[in-house]
């Protein structure tokens, strides 16, 4: 460590243990404030999520302008699971980054955008926001038990759509490669929509992205803290393990399943799920930033 930083870096998805998986913003008010509270003592924060940089402009930069957000702190979005990023600062957000590679091909985007408008603009919308992948997803008043009921359907429309256009494309354990025997396309459902995105993308990608834009700016911890509501999330903390960096895993929703992992996995009551699990820890974190003293080494920090 170098200076008086503290060695602690927070990786974080947003869906869920940040926003609400509700009303897809931050709910919680202690969220903000603990992430500016951290963040403007020096402690590195990415998130690193499947959401566009708008949903982030719009749903969580401005509740940490507003809540003071310094211009020395270091707060990053890596969007769209690796294919966006950029810097966070008390302007918003700053200039935009886009692996160009990473693009879902504009015909098949279009073709999706049309059998959502055609089949399913009951349950579920085309996210107009994203800039490489391809989002459809729940409605918000829409139940969630009839949304996940009708997913599966959309995406066996969404398989079709891609043997059509001879595009190579994995759901699940199904794969389908094209003429050419390559597979491009990943179809990936969570609990609140289904992204179509490149194979190449995803949380351990997003790792890479963020630990880049942290030492390009300073200090990077050797401690981290990642914290998800999917199994897909694990990847950050599987990225920062391989890399040597001591690490521990928040899962927010550990009724997924919490599977056998080479680090220690976090998770808070079993009846505190979510932005509430993420609000209990930031806190936690926070209050040992502000202390001045060091992550205990035991669970359950």
């Amino acid at each position: 460590m170098t200076s008086d930083l503290p060695d602690l870096g927070l990786l974080l998805d947003v869906d869920g243990p940040i926003a609400s998986p509700l009303t897809r913003s931050i709910a919680i008010p202690s969220i903000a404030e603990d992430l500016v509270t951290l963040a403007n003592a020096g402690v590195p924060i990415v998130f690193n999520t499947g959401r566009s940089d708008q949903f982030l402009q719009g749903e969580v930069v401005g509740p940490l302008v507003d809540g003071g957000l310094s211009p020395e702190a270091r707060v990053f979005g890596v969007c769209e699971k690796g294919a966006v990023w950029f810097r966070i600062t008390p302007a918003g957000v700053g200039d935009l980054s886009i692996d160009e590679t990473l693009l879902v091909p504009a015909s098949l985007t279009a073709a999706i955008d049309e059998l959502v408008t055609a089949r399913f603009t009951d349950s579920m919308f085309f996210d107009r926001t994203k800039r490489t992948m391809v989002s459809v997803e729940q409605r918000t008043d829409v139940a969630s038990d009839d949304y996940l009921a009708i997913q599966p359907v959309f995406d066996r429309a969404v398989l079709d759509l891609c043997r059509t256009f001879d595009i190579g494309v994995v759901w699940r354990t199904d794969e389908q490669p094209a003429s050419d025997g390559r597979v491009l396309l990943r179809i990936d459902p969570s609990i609140i929509s289904t992204d179509i995105e490149s194979v190449r993308v995803g949380k351990d990608l997003g790792a890479e992205r963020a630990l880049a834009l942290v030492a390009a700016t300073g200090h990077v911890p050797r401690t981290w803290r990642t914290v998800g509501d999917s199994r897909s999330d694990y990847a950050m903390a599987e990225w920062l393990h391989t890399e040597r960096y001591d690490v521990a895993h928040l899962d927010v929703r550990p009724a997924e399943g919490v599977p056998v992992t080479r680090y220690p996995v976090l998770t808070a009551d079993p009846d505190v799920t979510n932005d509430a699990a993420g609000a209990v820890f930031l806190r936690r974190w926070t209050q040992h930033i502000v202390d001045g003293s060091p992550l205990p080494a035991d669970l359950p920090y």
